[in-house]
């Protein structure tokens, strides 16, 4: 990748570290913040950009030691004013007028803690289209001619080749196109599909996908990943298991459930009595896939899953309906 080459990042790091450390104030912190950890950084637009897993792990590496120099700066920076404070018979200790301060919606919180799981195991970030053809959507994905989710009372048609979205798959479409295998990418985004708002169904949602192609690739390494990614997101002690399903584009297809995470597995009404949890779908890229962006089945392997935003925030913090994302209920949304 040309920026990550360009950059000299022990330097890089020495240099906000440097600047970090000499912050004298809330506001020389901050700026040191925002210019080497913000979202417009060198540091934050490499990640965006990272192709394999050894840059990802380097680039992390350097957020993660930067992130604890702030923290640890914000703490001294804190402690020296305090210490200011009383020195100058100023009682810090008496409550002050509250402010109230804004923050991410829960949602868009989910999304980029999931992209940062993916980019600390070398994946790339997609940023896709909303605005899909019919033949990326559906056909590219060997969905049957024949099948509902075509139908104009299932999908939105912009007209009669165009459609938005019914998920984030025709991302992985174009990246294979576009790009020469190994591919790792993970695609989340807003999907749509004429569905009447309930507790669990709207016409827009949020999905996240991810792809990996690559020679020597097996079932296993699917397992695995989907392992780390419920861990990371749910805690170190769960576990997955697979059990077998159907979709156009995968072949064989399965779905994973994670333990229950509010029983451990023991059993409870979020779980039904089961002690697991059902997530989504997943499986090994048809081969006809590969045909289609012209990928040569018998060189490469690949699997691919996906997952709902909102059923992973529903089920992370126990919410009993996803309408209450887009309400704007502040005693909701406040809570997060």
């Amino acid at each position: 990748m040309d920026s990550l080459a360009a950059v000299d990042w022990t330097a890089y790091q020495d240099e906000a570290l440097a600047a970090i450390g000499s912050a004298l104030s809330e506001a020389e912190l901050d700026d040191a913040r925002v210019k080497y950890l913000g979202r417009k950084s060198a540091l934050a637009q490499a990640l965006r950009g990272v192709r394999d897993r050894e840059s990802g792990m380097l680039l992390n590496g350097v957020r993660s030691k930067l992130e604890e120099a702030v923290a640890a700066r914000e703490a001294e920076l804190a402690r020296l004013a305090y210490e200011l404070a009383a020195e100058a018979g100023v009682d810090v200790t008496i409550p002050g007028t509250p402010v109230t301060r804004g923050h991410l919606h829960l949602l868009t919180q989910i999304r980029r803690e999931i992209e940062d799981i993916f980019l600390g195991m070398g994946y790339e970030v997609w940023d896709g289209n909303e605005v899909a053809t019919v033949w990326e959507n559906f056909d590219a994905l060997t969905s049957d001619p024949g099948h509902p989710s075509r139908s104009q009372f299932d999908t939105f048609y912009i007209d009669q080749n165009t459609v938005l979205r019914t998920h984030t798959s025709p991302d992985q479409i174009r990246a294979m196109q576009t790009r020469k295998p190994p591919i790792y990418m993970v695609s989340p985004g807003r999907c749509y599909r004429r569905d009447t708002p309930d507790a669990t169904h709207s016409p827009i949602f949020l999905q996240v996908e991810c792809l990996a192609v690559d020679r020597g690739i097996t079932l296993a390494d699917l397992q695995g990943t989907v392992l780390k990614f419920f861990r990371a997101l749910f805690g170190e002690e769960r576990e997955v298991r697979m059990r077998t399903s159907f979709f156009p584009f995968t072949e064989p297809s399965v779905e994973f459930d994670v333990t229950c995470f509010i029983c451990g597995g023991e059993g409870c009404a979020t779980c039904k009595h089961s002690g697991w949890i059902e997530m989504g779908g997943a499986g090994w890229v048809d081969p006809d896939v590969f045909r289609n962006v012209g990928i040569d089945p018998d060189e490469y392997q690949g699997f691919a899953f996906g997952f709902g935003i909102e059923r992973i925030a529903m089920l992370r913090h126990g919410l009993p309906d996803l309408r209450a994302f887009w309400e704007n209920d502040l005693r909701v949304l406040g809570q997060f």
